[in-house]
């Protein structure tokens, strides 16, 4: 009977583990709207109905997938703050993660789920992931605990931290144009960025203010209508996910009707469509303005990043987050890619004329221009994470650890 026992949970465990596996997949190219108990057990080869039998509801799947990533986190951060020197727990954290990240690309281990899409759950799910990701996240923030960092205020260590979490999980985006044995040197080239940022040698942090007015939509009545709609649609959609935005909400938001929204857009996968168009169309007006400043390319990088972040947190803002781009259908989910990899081109022509012109470290453009672009797709959020924190404050407290060095002064 006990041996029964046994081989009956261990059977229990393989098919959860398998669900959950499957899951993972699902849920980091689908998000959680495309998560269902149907897709999964036809992942598995298994009736929706055997699924139920361990998850009761999409939600419980969906919130223990993402469970099981921060379970892994957590274990890649408590390794990585056992070495003594804020330089060494940043390259353990680096090295451990793509470390992982390569035992999954070459089938050793389980993909690692995305986490950017916690807040499409609903509760009483929602505030359990979040709940063990916020223990992950001030632990993590302990990497800057150090006597040499006690300049940092609580508010600019909780906004580095976030900086540092969103160049791991964008990484998922671009890391599979690498072969899985070229990781160990991705990770190299990326802690050299972060250490020691893109400044050249004696470069200082002397941004040029770019108008943030111009880098708005804009122009006409209509056209500032539909940019008030782009606008609350995009806050709504940071904040709750695609699923958690209704129409209803959006509109009662502007305290338009449901008609009004329909006159904008036919579908909601339009009004998406949408919010990329316009967070596409601003990062691309300041990066011509930031072309023509006169100066150097270390000026105008510096330039364009401190008005994204600033743009980030002002009445215009923010832009709409990439975790949005799971709710879209494949072939539009690819259009939207090839604009994020034009942003981070262009970003990229910029710093390898920097390199030659001198005003900037030698690095590797394509990793230092994603880095970048996260670091822009990441402030979307800094209010959240930095209550407070003024437009004015946002390219000091965030763009510039990443063009600066992550511990720099």
């Amino acid at each position: 009977m006990a041996q029964a026992a046994v081989q009956s949970t261990d059977r229990f465990e393989r098919k959860r583990e398998a669900i959950l596996a499957a899951s993972t997949d699902l849920l980091n190219s689908r998000g959680v709207k495309g998560l269902t108990l149907g897709v999964a057990a036809s992942a598995v080869g298994l009736s929706t109905t055997s699924v139920t039998y361990y998850f009761r509801r999409k939600d419980d799947l969906a919130a223990a997938v993402m469970l099981r990533g921060v379970a892994a986190l957590n274990e890649i951060v408590g390794q990585a703050l056992a070495e003594p020197s804020p330089q060494g727990r940043l390259r353990a954290l680096l090295h451990l993660y793509l470390q992982r990240m390569r035992r999954a690309a070459v089938g050793e281990a389980p993909p690692l789920p995305m986490l950017s899409d916690i807040r499409a759950l609903n509760l009483p799910q929602r505030g359990e992931v979040m709940g063990a990701f916020l223990k992950v996240f001030r632990r993590l923030r302990q990497i800057f605990e150090t006597p040499d960092l006690a300049w940092l205020t609580r508010g600019r260590r909780t906004a580095r931290t976030h900086m540092l979490l969103e160049q791991l999980f964008w990484a998922a985006a671009w890391l599979p144009k690498y072969d899985p044995e070229d990781y160990e040197r991705v990770c190299e080239r990326m802690a050299d960025i972060l250490l020691n940022g893109l400044a050249g040698p004696g470069a200082g942090w002397a941004p040029q203010p770019l108008p943030i007015v111009e880098a708005a939509s804009g122009g006409g009545r209509t056209e500032l209508a539909r940019e008030t709609f782009l606008m609350a649609a995009t806050r709504l959609i940071n904040a709750r996910g695609y699923r958690g935005a209704s129409v209803d909400m959006i509109s009662a938001e502007l305290n338009v009707t449901k008609g009004s929204f329909y006159h904008h857009n036919d579908a909601k996968d339009d009004l998406v469509v949408a919010c990329f168009d316009r967070t596409f169309e601003v990062m691309t007006r300041v990066q011509r303005l930031a072309l023509n400043l006169p100066g150097d390319q270390w000026t105008r990088i510096a330039s364009a990043a401190a008005t994204l972040a600033e743009y980030q947190l002002s009445e215009h803002g923010p832009l709409l987050r990439s975790s949005a781009l799971t709710a879209l259908p494949e072939a539009i989910r690819r259009q939207m890619v090839q604009q994020f990899d034009k942003v981070s081109d262009r970003f990229g022509s910029m710093i390898s004329d920097g390199i030659a012109e001198g005003s900037l470290r030698p690095v590797d453009p394509f990793l230092a221009a994603q880095m970048l672009n996260a670091t822009i797709n990441a402030g979307a959020e800094l209010g959240h994470w930095v209550p407070g924190v003024k437009p004015k404050a946002a390219p000091a407290v965030f763009a510039r650890p990443l063009l600066m060095g992550i511990f720099s002064r």
